[in-house]
């Protein structure tokens, strides 16, 4: 959840002024904000999520404190990979995620056979990964999405056209599932060196060798 602050500012000399921050993160907007009542010169202060839902700081620190309960700091990465002899798919997701204090990693794959395309697969590997942070009860939070397509990434933040309706298809399921959830995601491309999890949890729904696993990690 992204903050906003919006200070009413009383100098030394009785003068009042306003002025808006730029949104930050919530535990940011926090630090900010205790920061500057220690001053003893804020005439008042707002803080508004990007919903445009008011909070006080004593309910944003009682939300943050409830957050170490439900997972946070989510990383999702995702991988599809389609082939063109059996015109089946392979899809794969690992979520790394937060709670109560210690660090989780769930990885899931499926074999899927109504797509037709690599980029298919991957839209698809992406939103299977979104249906498993629904099924955790992740919603109205920030996820990092990390994948190795690039058709995916630019097209989802808007850097490359879609002009396939097939593709664009999915970006519409993509994105009301996202809407669905209240997620903020932060979509960030990676190499596949860096994505071999998920291409292997891909590969192997390939060879009809299914993954489903939750483990805690370092």
């Amino acid at each position: 959840m992204k903050i906003r602050l919006e200070v009413k500012y009383r100098t030394t000399n009785g003068v009042v002024t306003e002025f808006q921050s730029s949104e930050m993160s919530l535990e940011n907007s926090i630090a900010v904000a205790e920061d500057l009542m220690k001053l003893n010169r804020l005439a008042d202060i707002q803080m508004t999520d990007s919903y445009n839902s008011s909070w006080t700081l004593k309910e944003l620190k009682k939300y943050l404190e409830s957050l170490e309960e439900e997972p946070h700091d989510i990383h999702m990465y995702f991988d599809g990979g389609f082939d063109r002899k059996t015109m089946k798919s392979g899809l794969g997701c690992s979520i790394y995620y937060k709670q109560n204090g210690k660090n989780y990693r769930i990885r899931k794959n499926a074999l899927v056979s109504e797509l037709g395309t690599n980029n298919e697969a991957e839209y698809a590997a992406l939103h299977f990964g979104l249906k498993q942070l629904e099924e955790m009860g992740v919603h109205h939070m920030p996820v990092k999405v990390h994948g190795d397509s690039k058709v995916v990434i630019n097209q989802l933040t808007d850097e490359w056209p879609c002009l396939e309706d097939t593709l664009f298809e999915w970006m519409q399921r993509i994105e009301k599932l996202i809407d669905k959830l209240g997620l903020e995601p932060e979509y960030h491309a990676v190499s596949r060196k860096k994505n071999q999890e998920t291409d292997q949890l891909a590969t192997q729904a390939l060879q009809q060798i299914e993954i489903d696993s939750r483990k805690e990690v370092e």
